[in-house]
């Protein structure tokens, strides 16, 4: 029976080996010897006896036995060798009591290479078995700037928490994101309880994965993975039967197809371009069969929440545009326990179209919008990669810019605040072009930053203290609240003056969306062949922001305030053009220049001239996690691990 065995496996090595060749690759085994750094460039560290997933091993140590087998580990040499004869009796071994003895191996970027045991190993992998024990010493490479050297090491910050090499990620920030989804603190250890739970639901999971052809996508299974159990959360993917998980993993096929594209955004600026003429608005009142049903989902209530308010106002705004062609619907108080089941409730009532208003409710739209591809939902949110649901947000930043040339001509001390609060993808844009706002108006001005939401933050006392001739506070008054601390104020007296707010025109937006689903062109920005995600981007020019004078504000700078807004809104200027600085050295050194939408979006830097700077999610209240989790920026900046003090010299 071993010799039958052996002649298969010489078959299967020499079906690689051909393949190989034809393909231009090395047919026969790698050898870590021949790419390894010259020696001075990494350094050796044994972490003892290890389960090694077969297959991660990917070649031997040495070039000893790297002619005996293909590239695949299955064997090139004669059956009357006494290579062999001695592979069929470790067959016949394994198959009668099993191969106990470790295998010693060496272990590179989290590939494995064989300094004895090639042919255990081979017996094993040709038996299909998916691990084998053996000892393994670590070659840590020196820091670089390459992006797999980058995951490299956060692998082995993980690993020191987390003894799992079976998982691996294309990008950046995986590690830490799985760190996160499976309810873990950055530094916190695994029980090896909780090792062998993962263990078992990330081989249930990327056995459905790779059953349905997982292996043909432009992704790893661990990307997959990750996608995975942050849309649906790992504590229920945990309790799925193999039945359940078979249909999830399904369902969410084209959001792993999504994740292996190069482009996964594609960022709509601007709406279609279809003229509402008379003819097509009476055409499309008399050819509307039945009224469009559509439901807003609120995270707190337009009472006590200004950003509510605004939604709600847009809501309104709807009505009063379409009082033939829709009907619509609020929920109010929408929480990430009750967000599912808010969802069903609209669309079990026959919601067509669906809006929810805040970021953390994302992972829930993408869930309801897999389980009923028939409604179309939308999240209010920016930089969100979903093939399923569509996102929207305004460039605010435009508005924050002329807010920050007003509040410049208005600092007779030169020191303006800005109160911020989440540190999210599109806030640090509106910071920023204030402060570029208020430089052009008064090259002295001084931005004071500090986030509303940060821990025992008192921001009255704050302000105060920093003594500015003017606050940028929040964007609009909270209607149950009889405050005028929102847009541009001075203080006079310890009550506000107010210059200037600005304004999310909701309704606008909502309007000509609603326009793309009447007269047809909402199917224009799909694309057939290549399959992104859709966010909208819109901004003054399409009346979705704005910002209102106020009649304090004296006449010149009303003026060139209109100016500005002119020159914004026809696209004539930008805020983000020219020669930039931040705190730490130059952005943009090209006059000419001008931020690509992008650039702008996932700006993870402050200007020159803003006193202060981007807190971490530790230092924010707990109301804040859901909304950094899910949109927080993530801060482009070298992390010093602790397994650099294995290769200290190299500094």
């Amino acid at each position: 029976m071993g010799k039958e065995d052996y002649r298969k496996a010489l078959k299967l090595g020499k079906k690689d080996y051909q393949t190989r060749m034809l393909r231009g690759e090395k047919p026969i085994l790698q050898v870590l010897d021949d790419i390894l750094p010259e020696r001075d460039a990494y350094s050796e560290t044994p972490i003892g006896q290890v389960q090694i997933p077969i297959e991660q091993i990917e070649g031997t140590k040495t070039v000893a036995r790297s002619s005996s087998f293909a590239g695949n580990f299955m064997p090139i040499l004669r059956e009357n060798t006494e290579f062999a004869a001695k592979w069929t009796k470790l067959l016949d071994s394994h198959v009668e009591e099993g191969i106990r003895d470790p295998i010693e191996v060496y272990e590179y970027m989290n590939k494995f290479y064989v300094l004895e045991g090639n042919k255990r190993v081979s017996v094993m992998k040709y038996s299909g078995a998916v691990s084998i024990l053996g000892n393994v010493i670590r070659v840590i490479p020196k820091r670089t700037e390459e992006k797999e050297n980058k995951i490299y090491y956060e692998f082995l910050d993980f690993y020191r928490v987390a003894p799992i090499n079976y998982i691996w990620f294309s990008q950046e920030g995986g590690f830490a994101k799985l760190q996160e989804a499976v309810g873990k603190e950055p530094e916190e250890m695994w029980t090896e309880e909780e090792l062998l739970e993962f263990s078992s639901i990330y081989t249930r999971f990327t056995a459905e994965y790779r059953a349905k052809g997982g292996d043909k996508l432009n992704i790893l299974p661990g990307d997959a993975f990750l996608a995975f159990i942050t849309l649906y959360g790992y504590n229920v993917i945990e309790e799925k039967t193999t039945s359940e998980m078979q249909k999830l993993v399904a369902k969410s096929w084209e959001e792993f197809v999504l994740l292996g594209e190069h482009s996964e955004i594609d960022l709509k600026m601007k709406p279609n371009q279809k003229k509402n003429t008379l003819f097509n608005i009476l055409h499309l009142s008399a050819s509307v069969s039945r009224k469009l049903n559509i439901a807003f989902i609120y995270e707190k209530t337009p009472g006590t929440s200004a950003w509510t308010y605004a939604h709600e106002l847009g809501r309104f705004h709807l009505e009063e545009t379409f009082p033939e062609e829709v009907h619509t619907i609020c929920y109010e108080n929408g929480t990430q326990e009750n967000i599912d089941s808010l969802l069903q409730e609209a669309i079990d009532s026959g919601c067509d179209l669906i809006f929810t208003t805040s970021p953390p409710f994302v992972q829930a739209s993408v869930k309801a919008a897999i389980a009923n591809p028939k409604v179309r939902i939308l999240n209010c949110s920016l930089n969100t990669s979903h093939r399923y649901i569509r996102t929207y947000y305004s460039r605010m930043y435009e508005a924050k810019f002329l807010m920050g040339a007003i509040a410049g001509a208005m600092a007779e001390n030169n020191r303006l605040t800005y109160i911020a609060d989440y540190p999210i993808y599109g806030s640090i844009a509106n910071i920023n072009a204030f402060a570029l706002g208020a430089k052009m108006i008064n090259p002295r001005a001084k931005v004071y930053l500090e986030w509303s939401t940060k821990k025992e933050m008192d921001l009255q006392e704050y302000i105060k203290s920093i003594d500015s001739s003017c606050v940028s506070g929040r964007d609009m008054a909270i209607p149950e609240e009889a405050s005028r601390f929102f847009g541009i104020y001075h203080i006079d007296h310890g009550w506000p003056r107010n210059f200037a707010m600005p304004l999310w025109h909701w309704g606008k937006f909502y309007e000509q969306l609603i326009w793309t689903i009447l007269n047809g062109t909402w199917s224009y920005d799909d694309n057939p062949t290549v399959k992104k995600a859709i966010n909208y981007w819109w901004g003054m020019s399409e009346g979705v922001v704005d910002v209102v004078f106020s009649k304090y504000l004296p006449i010149g700078l009303k003026r060139l305030a209109g100016l500005l807004k002119t020159a914004i809104s026809t696209e004539a200027f930008n805020p983000f053009s020219g020669v930039l600085y931040s705190q730490t050295g130059v952005v943009v050194d090209n006059p000419e220049q001008i931020l690509s939408p992008e650039e702008i979006m996932t700006m993870d830097w402050l200007v020159e001239n803003v006193i202060g700077s981007i807190p971490s999610k530790e230092e924010l209240k707990e109301q804040a996690e859901p909304v950094i989790k899910q949109q927080g920026v993530k801060k482009r900046e070298e992390k010093v691990s602790l397994h650099d003090e294995d290769i200290g010299n190299f500094r």
